[in-house]
């Protein structure tokens, strides 16, 4: 873990990966320290938006001694997303894992998955907690337009295009969930730490 000043009041922390991430968001959610106002994770970082009176030197030390051992997470908000697997990759996504269609659709709905950070979309989470089976690679060539609720999957990561937007992950399938509605508070279906569990529908 590594520690910077970022700006006058925040401080960027560097991580090796995104399960610590994970960790110490959860950790800093669970037992906060005070003088942070905010957490904005990424996929190795977490920016720490702290009180105008806070001493950045003090809570910067208090982040550096906390553990990034992976912990149960607590119970919290649960998310179901119902998904009709028909996606564009699954076919790909089968000859790629060596698994049939059945299997990558009980192990997609058999995870129960975090929403690690938010990104690329306003609504767009990053699930992780996937089984190591369903890894696979981004598409070679992205496509201009992946229709709104589409269910993809790229590296460690499974996640919902909120809108109609470019995007290379492998399609395996759809929903009608809305993932964002600036209409509603909070906008954003899925937030940092949420589990979310996709059933068919």
């Amino acid at each position: 873990m590594r520690v910077w000043e970022y700006g006058e009041d925040a401080l960027l922390v560097e991580l090796a990966d995104v399960a610590a991430v994970v960790a110490l968001r959860a950790g800093l959610e669970r037992d906060p320290v005070a003088g942070i106002e905010e957490m904005v994770p990424a996929a190795r970082t977490v920016l720490l938006r702290l009180a105008p009176d806070a001493d950045a030197t003090h809570v910067m030390g208090l982040v550096q001694r906390r553990s990034l051992s992976a912990a149960e997470p607590e119970p919290g908000a649960v998310v179901e997303i119902p998904v009709t697997y028909d996606g564009d990759d699954l076919d790909e996504v089968a000859g790629l894992t060596g698994l049939s269609v059945d299997d990558i659709v009980a192990a997609h709905t058999g995870a129960d998955l975090t929403v690690a950070f938010c990104g690329f979309a306003p609504g767009f989470g990053y699930l992780v907690g996937l089984p190591e089976s369903l890894h696979v690679p981004r598409r070679r060539e992205p496509r201009t337009k992946v229709p709104a609720g589409a269910v993809g999957l790229a590296a460690e990561f499974t996640g919902v295009y909120p809108r109609e937007s470019p995007g290379g992950w492998q399609l395996i399938g759809r929903t009608a969930a809305v993932l964002w509605d600036a209409d509603q508070d909070p906008p954003a279906l899925l937030r940092p730490g949420i589990t979310v569990r996709f059933r068919p529908a």
